[in-house]
């Protein structure tokens, strides 16, 4: 096994001028670069996301011979809310993120997120300011916008806000893609989440970045239910060339609603006999305080900095990947 590291001197050179851009970026929308812990006592409920956890010894309320596990954050969307309660403004982070996850061309168990919030807007002008940094890192032309459910109608003709199990193995097997698990899957946002990326991710976002919006609400614990169509919720992401970028919402404020979405999430972890997740309560707490309105995005600095190198594995832009580190 090599020492030295996966990332070129002229690659590190280029992945510096990028993260200056984008900072600068922020600097002339006067949005404020913020710090948060990577550890906490909480951690997501998210039936689909996994994170890593160690022990610490020394809080203040334990006893000396008392240990308690701490969670390495997958985001640092629960502490930037938090800021946002107590009467910060607009602000951004580029932060470490970690996810127990499969290292492959497109992911390291730890990596590097932009992410951040903006008072005042909706998921729709956070889009478009998106879109605007992409030109910029990227310099691409004007991204399209289309709804999840459009986009199932348009490249599978079947519509995933009623489509059945059975339609959805239909679609699955007419593609070739069938497998034994599947067959006996009865949760319906894995089997579109399965045609999503494996059937229509591939087709999006070749030419132009592609943002998907409208997500089923059961797709989107912590954005708010779309007032025009109950069944969505104000969640988006994007796609460029093969690369799932962001992921945005228009944010829950409301405290009671989101504690019932985490308790839900942990009751299908239960079914799934997964390990329940201890619920953020300074982020509940937070919320109850009032957080703004406003909406949030993700974005995995990594797949950018690969997109506009136009490098072929993210070993080629991270320093020290899992298996070198």
């Amino acid at each position: 096994m090599s020492w030295q590291p996966t990332l070129t001197w002229e690659y590190a050179q280029k992945r510096a001028q990028i993260l200056q851009e984008i900072r600068q970026f922020f600097f002339e929308r006067n949005v404020i670069e913020v710090e948060t812990p990577a550890l906490s006592l909480g951690t997501v409920t998210d039936v689909h996301l996994e994170g890593f956890s160690c022990r610490y010894d020394f809080l203040s309320h334990c006893s000396e011979d008392q240990s308690v596990n701490v969670y390495l954050q997958t985001s640092p969307e629960f502490h930037m809310k938090r800021l946002l309660a107590s009467g910060y403004g607009c602000i951004y982070q580029i932060a470490k993120a970690f996810r127990h996850e499969q290292a492959g061309r497109f992911h390291n168990p730890e990596f590097t997120m932009l992410e951040w919030y903006r008072v005042g807007f909706n998921h729709f002008e956070l889009m478009k300011e998106v879109a605007e940094l992409f030109k910029v890192i990227l310099k691409c032309e004007e991204p399209t916008q289309i709804t999840y459910q459009q986009l199932f109608i348009n490249l599978v003709a079947i519509d995933p806000l009623t489509a059945n199990i059975k339609d959805l193995i239909a679609i699955i097997e007419d593609n070739g893609k069938l497998s034994d698990w599947l067959t006996l899957e009865q949760d319906n946002d894995i089997l579109l989440q399965f045609i999503f990326s494996e059937i229509i991710e591939p087709t999006i976002g070749n030419i132009t970045p592609c943002f998907v919006y409208d997500f089923p609400k059961s797709q989107a614990s912590l954005a708010k239910i779309s007032p025009e169509d109950n069944r969505v919720a104000e969640r988006f992401e994007c796609y460029f060339k093969g690369v799932e970028l962001v992921n945005g919402f228009n944010e829950l404020t409301r405290s009671e609603t989101q504690y019932e979405r985490f308790q839900e999430d942990n009751k299908r972890r239960e079914e799934k006999n997964l390990l329940t997740k201890p619920i953020d309560k300074h982020f509940i707490t937070a919320l109850s305080q009032g957080l703004p309105q406003c909406s949030g995005v993700a974005l995995g600095v990594d797949r950018l900095v690969m997109l506009a190198l136009e490098a072929q594995h993210i070993e080629q832009v991270i320093s020290f990947p899992i298996e070198n580190s």
